[in-house]
């Protein structure tokens, strides 16, 4: 999934101003619907449906999932029903020797997947959250992730913040806990990204997740999107 240079920065332009200047109504309906795995479930309300996403920042099939497949979460209005943690440092491990961290694809993952950690950080909207992560995911597709500040430009984000958190070695402490968190992880990861619904990992069929979060979701409106889904 590599593009043109120039083809990619029109095409992140435009995916940018889309998801921050429109305005997407989602449509709801009443009802009761299985859960995860099948099984009967009971309409409650306001009761969110839980999505980590364990992934690398420099991992090809993470960027694509995120930029391609997790998009579909905003576009169809489902985030409202989501608590998204999104969680880099997959595959990292911390060497006990010397403290230090070492990434599945070297050092300039170690880099962007610290650079995401403060952005994860600073902005706890989860809107913020996914518009500077995507962004971020396409100049690593592109080959040009060093020029991470392109991204906080064109949402108008500051950069002072994440410089002072990559300084101060912010990133890499954030690193460590992240990957504590995933080394609890029951069954551990096998594969990248690894995606999980309410604690239920979804194993290959992550392009899928619309499908699993629908499915999990137990409260009393229904997303239009999820009946869509679960036809």
């Amino acid at each position: 999934m590599v593009f043109p240079k120039q083809v990619n920065t029109i095409l992140l332009i435009l995916f940018l101003f889309f998801f921050i200047y429109e305005s997407k109504g989602a449509s709801y309906s009443s009802g009761s619907h299985t859960g995860v795995h099948g099984d009967d479930t009971t309409a409650l309300p306001n009761v969110k449906v839980n999505l980590s996403v364990y992934y690398g920042s420099l991992c090809q099939s993470c960027a694509v999932f995120i930029i391609k497949d997790l998009e579909n979460i905003f576009y169809n209005g489902l985030i409202s029903i989501v608590n998204l943690q999104l969680v880099p440092w997959a595959n990292a491990y911390v060497n006990n020797t010397n403290n230090s961290i070492s990434c599945q694809n070297g050092p300039e993952e170690c880099k962007l997947n610290s650079l995401e950690s403060c952005v994860l950080n600073l902005y706890p909207n989860v809107d913020t959250q996914y518009a500077v992560i995507v962004c971020l995911e396409f100049m690593a597709i592109d080959g040009r992730f060093n020029r991470w500040n392109d991204c906080l430009n064109q949402l108008d984000l500051p950069k002072q913040p994440i410089l002072n958190c990559l300084k101060r070695g912010n990133g890499i402490e954030l690193g460590k806990k992240y990957i504590n968190e995933t080394a609890q992880l029951y069954p551990p990861p096998s594969l990248l990204p690894w995606v999980v619904v309410n604690n239920e990992p979804i194993g290959n069929d992550y392009a899928n997740v619309t499908y699993y979060v629908c499915k999990a979701y137990r409260g009393v409106a229904v997303p239009e999107a999820c009946n869509l889904h679960l036809k």
